[in-house]
């Protein structure tokens, strides 16, 4: 076997190769501020710097065009669901004097709006599912609800004009938590108008008397206490949108 004559390394060159090294790594430390500086002087478009807000359209538009909304969640057997549901926020759910006299107001695209009972809801088919609840602060919980699916209570109530149209809108009765979702995701099979977990009522912070459940969105766009729907060929406000995040939110 032949080994490789072994070679010495001057002094010279270990220095002329270290100065290199810190001179190319200044350089990327610059670089990188000036990047940075440049990105904080952009504008701002809904919440977020310009450049990072084309970022998240360019999310959207792959999951939107190129992914959907069309595949169905992965649900799971009662046996596997959290006896004890995380809260993944509280917002619009502060006032508890919300849910006395609680109804949803429909408003329907002729300007009338209606005034929906849990009552009346709850006559619909039930529909259960079970599914990983996903919260856009990194945890997921696999979960039980009930309720109604949303394309069940759109054929009750004659919506079809307005599920013609390419979102809807949802509103806590105290006006501080709002969400807009596009109507495919909506007429998914697996989004309901809910008003049960684990089998029980709604508590308080988890939405009383009715919150939506869309598997195929992260969290925040599960509206808890839902006390206006409206639907719209434009986006409608969305909170978190309006925080610098993606308005789709898909999965």
């Amino acid at each position: 076997m032949k080994y490789k004559k072994e070679q010495k390394v001057s002094e010279n060159y270990i220095r002329k190769k270290t100065i290199i090294s810190f001179v190319l790594f200044a350089g990327l430390i610059a670089a990188g501020v000036f990047s940075w500086n440049k990105l904080q002087e952009q504008p701002k478009e809904a919440g977020a710097l310009k450049p990072l807000r084309q970022g998240l359209e360019m999310n959207e538009w792959i999951f939107k065009n190129v992914l959907g909304a069309r595949n169905l969640s992965e649900t799971y057997s009662k046996n596997l669901a959290a006896p004890k549901v995380r809260v993944n926020g509280d917002a619009g759910l502060k006032n508890a004097s919300d849910t006395a006299g609680w109804h949803l107001s429909l408003v329907k695209n002729t300007g009338d709006t209606a005034q929906i009972t849990l009552a009346q809801i709850k006559a619909l088919p039930k529909t259960e599912i079970i599914f990983d609840f996903k919260c856009i602060e990194g945890w997921s919980q696999v979960t039980h609800w009930g309720g109604v699916r949303f394309s069940d209570f759109v054929r009750k109530y004659g919506l079809a004009p307005e599920a013609a149209m390419k979102y809807a809108g949802l509103v806590t009765p105290d006006k501080q938590y709002y969400v807009g979702i596009d109507m495919e995701s909506m007429m998914h099979p697996q989004t309901i108008l809910c008003y049960e977990m684990n089998g029980k009522p709604l508590p308080l912070n988890q939405g009383y008397p009715l919150r939506l459940i869309i598997p195929v969105k992260y969290g925040v766009k599960h509206l808890k206490r839902i006390g206006t729907l409206f639907f719209d060929d434009k986006r409608p406000r969305d909170y978190w949108h309006e925080q610098g995040y993606d308005y789709y939110c898909g999965l």
